[in-house]
């Protein structure tokens, strides 16, 4: 059977993903101390960048420059035969660096009052850490070569929570030591501060504390030893039985544990700390909300005069290699200015229409944020989602009642099923989390008694609807609240 080959012609549209189009899209994502450090980057390996000092003036945005850098960018304005090609020479650069001076980036921007900023003087310097921290304690001990060797080995094997990273028999292999004296350093290291550093549970943890209270008790050492998922569980009868003591007596000792700390280490090397910068302030101004973008701490951007010189220079010389380097170095230039000023005017435009769809947040607070997806800002400000979701991606608002992040306010409606009211999933926790807390310890609520209750609120969810947003609070189960 013969085959047949025929070419044939087609047309059609295709987004090239060109390095400067996965720049753009890179900027949108970075957070605003991520932008700054890649600014700071681009100007070291950019001499065309030039960073305007402060005070000095420069030319206020035109009309149609304004409205031009307002629009979000599509494919047309990523296509580089449009905006920056390598092939027309007869450009005039020098026009075309003059216009884009005359509209560079940060130029004639609102500064907003951070009066109400957070104080970023009060960020904690890195301290001791828990290995140094029970060394240095360790070295007022009076241990032989050998002992100093176990006990080290075992302090340098405790992690930030303050529990050994391995198994004892395993840390101890290699040592000089037999395990009983080994089991003596052990203790050694518990007994140091933070009380019970160096345990392989929490009952070891918690019993370590216990052996050293001021008034040690023989029953709590013992609940502690054989009775702490019963505890968890409040079933104090069964603990009664065990032990022959009152149900009352064992009510108030196991309040002693509230003395204790299950994960010690964080007392001398807390969870690592994330410090955020805000790109939103929200201020409030004559009883409205306005937005400010974050430009404190963004370089106000333009293309290097001594550069611009040079392109004279280049022209008249006409050194190609020259020639390909300065416009090289001048359309990263131009299209790092462009893309910030876009990333910085589509943050200002999404969050003044969060602003305006959840007034009565900012006014009354979390109970009254209303249900909202990405779809909305999405079609309201003439973007696509993704945009949007790129926009709001680890980017934080400041708001006179506190800091969220900006993907804080949207989830989508629950409760509004057979003629119930939508409300949005961190409502139905506050409103969740409020009704088991008024509950009575000894009939606690149900997942199904809170769907009722909510029903008559006109919140209509399922049980275990309740189940999924009471777990996620980390709130127990009824049976397992419950005060018997």
């Amino acid at each position: 059977m013969a085959v047949k080959l025929s070419q044939s012609m087609k047309q059609q549209q295709s987004l090239m993903m060109t390095p400067q189009l996965q720049q753009a899209i890179k900027l949108l994502t970075l957070t605003h101390m991520e932008m700054t450090d890649m600014i700071s980057s681009e100007m070291v390996e950019n001499p065309m960048l030039e960073e305007i000092s402060p005070g000095e003036k420069t030319e206020d945005y035109s009309g149609e420059n304004l409205e031009k850098l307002s629009k979000e960018t599509s494919s047309e304005d990523f296509k580089e035969d449009m905006i920056m090609s390598n092939q027309d020479d007869s450009i005039d650069w020098q026009q075309y660096v003059d216009s884009y001076n005359a509209t560079s980036y940060g130029q004639n921007m609102a500064t907003p009052d951070f009066s109400e900023a957070p104080n970023y003087e009060n960020m904690v310097s890195k301290g001791m850490s828990l290995a140094d921290h029970l060394e240095w304690q360790l070295r007022m001990e009076e241990l032989t070569e050998d002992e100093w060797e176990v006990a080290t080995k075992i302090i340098h094997n405790i992690n930030d929570d303050g529990y050994l990273s391995e198994a004892f028999d395993e840390i101890i292999e290699d040592c000089k030591l037999d395990r009983e004296a080994c089991l003596d350093m052990l203790r050694v290291v518990q007994n140091l501060d933070p009380v019970g550093c160096g345990a392989e549970n929490l009952t070891d943890c918690l019993l370590a504390q216990a052996q050293i209270a001021e008034e040690r008790s023989p029953l709590l050492e013992k609940i502690i030893r054989s009775h702490l998922t019963d505890l968890k569980n409040r079933d104090y009868k069964k603990i009664t039985e065990a032990t022959g003591v009152g149900e009352e007596q064992i009510i108030e000792t196991a309040k002693l544990l509230h003395n204790f700390h299950p994960k010690p280490g964080r007392l001398v090397s807390p969870a690592e700390t994330h410090y955020v910068t805000p790109d939103v302030y929200i201020v409030e101004v004559g009883g409205e909300f306005v937005v400010q973008v974050n430009d404190d701490g963004v370089p106000r951007l333009r293309i290097s005069k001594l550069y611009q010189d040079m392109l004279n220079q280049v022209d008249s010389q006409n050194n190609k290699e020259a020639k390909e380097f300065v416009n090289e170095k001048l359309k990263s230039a131009l299209w790092l200015i462009k893309s910030i000023q876009n990333r910085q005017r589509t943050i200002e435009k999404v969050a003044t229409s969060i602003v305006k769809r959840q007034q009565n947040f900012f006014k009354k607070g979390p109970r009254h944020l209303k249900p909202m997806i990405l779809k909305d800002i999405a079609n309201e400000i003439g973007m696509h989602e993704s945009t949007v979701s790129r926009v709001t991606s680890n980017k934080y608002m400041h708001t006179p009642i506190g800091m969220f992040e900006l993907k804080y306010f949207f989830s989508s409606g629950l409760g509004g099923k057979n003629g119930g009211i939508d409300v949005a999933g961190e409502v139905l926790k506050i409103k969740i989390k409020e009704l088991i807390e008024s509950e009575n310890p000894k009939k606690p609520l149900s997942d199904q008694k809170v769907a009722d209750l909510l029903s008559r609120e006109d919140v209509k969810v399922a049980r275990r609807t309740v189940a999924k947003y009471r777990e996620s609070l980390s709130i127990l189960s009824s049976s397992k609240r419950k005060v018997k």
